[in-house]
């Protein structure tokens, strides 16, 4: 028997834009008489991609356009992309809250689902009125939902509110008390959107610990949209990548991959900062960039790749107290290591002076990194500061890095010496 749980096949979503109830029934009733008439739906074929910040020549616009995966039983699948790619769409989707234009939903058990503050809770009940509730709508029973409340209050942490009309409950209380709900009551299916960033950093520990046990534990299939990509590389399983409202060409893989691909879909690619027409006092970086050990500047190295920082300083006046610093911070922007180097030493009689820091091979995990450089001068801190810049990748090499794939993105291997001592 299969285990698949979950079956989208050529899901679309499309919206009418403008003011949609000029005309809109006209609409209905043409596509009601086509279908009539057995030919195919006439807008089908109209309306554009769904890209947010481009103006539309059409009407309509595709919220989503031909989305296709399963999902097992057990399975936890994070879903990321943009602004407006269309996750919140195919949730309400997949919840039954909406329904899609064209495509067709198979789906085995019961759904819990956390879309929004305040999805699925009536405001003038009390917290316990909207437990019973909202189990009611999952299609347990009264003794079913009580046997759970005990676990539900304790995990949402509001017990002294649980009799208070939900109405007058905090953001943080409403998701707390909302997603002990779905998280708790029976259902095969949990269907989590970006609410859990309206928590605190406690609580959103405890919703990530629960979903894997929901899903390790007890089978549950968990979706899973987040724009925090620590959490979704620690929780999920595999993950897919919607870009205008289209899967990306990647489909449904690893974590690991998707989040690589909507790093490097969302960074500048350039490996190269021109200051050279600026350099001015108080600026002191003229040019920076990134390469190879054959000259070839890049911003995608291998494992086994040293990487080249060069950099040109305009010293014009000696100082001796004055400091290159340089940090490297993964794809979360958590610092990795720093580099620090006086200055003095790389005066000549040309106002430019122009560095090359080498990077050792297998130091970085693969990954996604930027960069923070500045000169450090006495009395003033960070004389001329970049952050932020020149992205990079550090890609996987295969067999090579495999036995480290336990480390987390953002490690590095210290470079050291081991001798024999023969005493």
């Amino acid at each position: 028997m299969s285990n698949t749980v979950v079956k989208i096949e050529n899901i679309s979503k499309q919206y009418r834009l403008g003011d949609v109830g000029s005309g809109s029934m006209r609409d209905d009733f043409k596509r009601f008489r086509y279908k009539l008439m057995g030919k195919d739906d006439p807008f089908a074929r109209l309306g554009e991609e769904n890209i947010r910040n481009k103006q539309s020549n059409s009407d309509y616009v595709w919220a989503l356009k031909d989305i296709n995966f399963e999902l097992e039983k057990g399975e936890i699948l994070g879903i990321v992309g943009n602004n407006g790619a269309g996750k919140s769409t195919l949730l309400k989707i997949l919840s039954r809250t909406t329904g899609p234009t064209t495509g067709s939903i198979k789906m085995k058990g019961r759904i819990a689902s956390l879309l929004e503050v305040g999805t699925g809770f009536h405001g003038e009940l009390s917290g316990r009125e909207n437990i019973y509730l909202n189990g009611s709508i999952l299609g347990l029973r009264k003794y079913e939902i009580t046997k759970k409340l005990d676990e539900i209050i304790e995990f949402a942490g509001v017990e002294r509110y649980l009799d208070t009309p939900v109405k007058r409950y905090s953001s943080g209380m409403y998701i707390r008390l909302a997603f002990g709900v779905a998280a708790h009551l029976d259902s095969d299916i949990l269907i989590v959107d970006e609410v859990l960033a309206v928590g605190d950093a406690e609580f959103q520990k405890k919703c990530l610990g629960k979903m894997k046990d929901a899903s390790h534990k007890e089978g549950r299939t968990v979706l899973f949209v987040s724009h925090n990509l620590a959490a979704v590389n620690q929780l999920c399983t595999s993950g897919i990548l919607l870009n205008n409202g289209t899967i990306n060409s990647l489909g449904k893989t690893s974590v690991a991959n998707i989040i690589d691909a909507y790093l490097k879909s969302s960074q500048p690619s350039i490996c190269i900062v021109d200051r050279s027409d600026t350099a001015i006092h108080g600026n002191h970086f003229s040019l920076l960039r990134l390469s190879d050990n054959n000259g070839n500047f890049k911003s995608d190295f291998q494992f086994d790749q040293e990487i080249n920082i060069h950099v040109k300083i305009n010293l014009p006046d000696y100082n001796e107290y004055l400091e290159l610093a340089i940090r490297i911070e993964d794809k979360n922007r958590v610092p990795v290591f720093t580099i620090h180097e006086s200055l003095c030493k790389f005066y000549d009689e040309n106002s430019f002076t122009s560095l090359i820091i080498t990077i050792p091979k297998k130091f970085l995990t693969p990954g996604f990194y930027s960069m923070v450089v500045c000169i450090n001068y006495p009395g003033v801190t960070n004389y001329d500061l970049l952050e932020n810049i020149l992205p990079f990748s550090l890609l996987d090499t295969g067999s090579e890095f495999s036995r480290y794939e336990n480390l987390n993105y953002g490690s590095v291997f210290a470079q050291y010496s081991i001798t024999k001592n023969d005493q």
